[in-house]
């Protein structure tokens, strides 16, 4: 049965550190498979390995999944070393997904170019993964630690173009659909399946969607905060299929389940905790 996830309150206005951490805890008490972050650098979040590090020091089983994390806005060997240090330090339970984006702004606020982004792309993976195996930098002698706690860390890749898909085949380990996929989920998670098995790789890519949910009595305030983040474009449309009762959250795992992916990560719309079990009873 596709496995359900929780996404962290870590990009909504009103977070604390108390709040976090009651959300983290309770969440793993409630059997949620995995907390997950999004990401934006333009914008009043918090940033994600902050925020999962933070989740890391409260849990003790739970998986701490980057769902996406904009990679290329970040130096390689940084982003390396630092989700080196948080799968370190929760024993092994951090899984990244990574993807290039499509927000120039948060671009130009780190100075990174977004024209290369995804050529950029490429050679961080390969860096990455090459620094979590002991291998040192280039230039350098000595390896960039930590070692992380199983000597490697799962990748799944984001987007939906052919690069992306063919990025899943040649070093990833699965696949994640983001917002960005819609109701393409589905079809893009077969041509995964297709392209992995063409190329010979063993086994089956894990395949992750994601969606919005939203089970209080705000609602207004539910919506304004998916359109403040995702813009009065894409607002709406995220915000279109958000879950917002039991049986439509019991209906959208229900379609992950058809569609062959391994995990449904739900995001919450407010940063209310009594969302966390309303969620659970609802669909766990």
């Amino acid at each position: 049965m596709t496995e359900v996830g929780i996404g962290l309150p870590s990009q909504l206005p009103g977070v604390t550190g108390p709040l976090l951490a009651g959300w983290a805890r309770r969440a793993e008490e409630r059997g949620f498979a995995s907390l997950a972050t999004i990401d934006r650098v333009v914008y009043s979040n918090l940033e994600p390995m902050a925020a999962l590090a933070a989740a890391a020091v409260v849990t003790e089983r739970i998986t701490l999944f980057t769902n996406i994390l904009l990679a290329p806005v970040r130096l390689p060997v940084m982003l390396a070393k630092q989700a080196a240090s948080v799968d370190l330090l929760s024993g092994g339970r951090l899984r990244l997904g990574l993807a290039p984006g499509g927000r120039e702004d948060d671009y130009t606020a780190t100075g990174m170019r977004f024209a290369n982004r995804g050529r950029r792309f490429d050679a961080q993976l390969a860096l990455m993964q090459g620094m979590w195996k002991g291998i040192p930098v280039p230039g350098t002698t000595r390896p960039v630690g930590p070692v992380p706690a199983r000597g490697g860390i799962p990748v799944l890749i984001g987007g939906t173009s052919d690069r992306a898909i063919a990025r899943v085949v040649a070093v990833g380990d699965g696949w994640t659909a983001g917002s960005g996929a819609g109701d393409a989920a589905g079809t893009l998670a077969e041509r995964v399946r297709r392209a992995w098995a063409d190329a010979g790789r063993a086994g089956e890519p894990y395949l992750t969607t994601l969606a919005y949910f939203y089970l209080g009595s705000d609602l207004n305030g539910a919506l304004d905060n998916l359109t403040d983040y995702y813009g009065p474009e894409r607002g709406p449309m995220v915000a279109a299929r958000t879950g917002r009762t039991p049986e439509g959250l019991r209906a959208m795992r229900a379609r992950a389940e058809e569609s062959g992916f391994d995990e449904l990560v739900l995001y919450p719309a407010v940063a209310d905790p009594a969302e966390v079990d309303r969620l659970a009873d609802a669909v766990l």
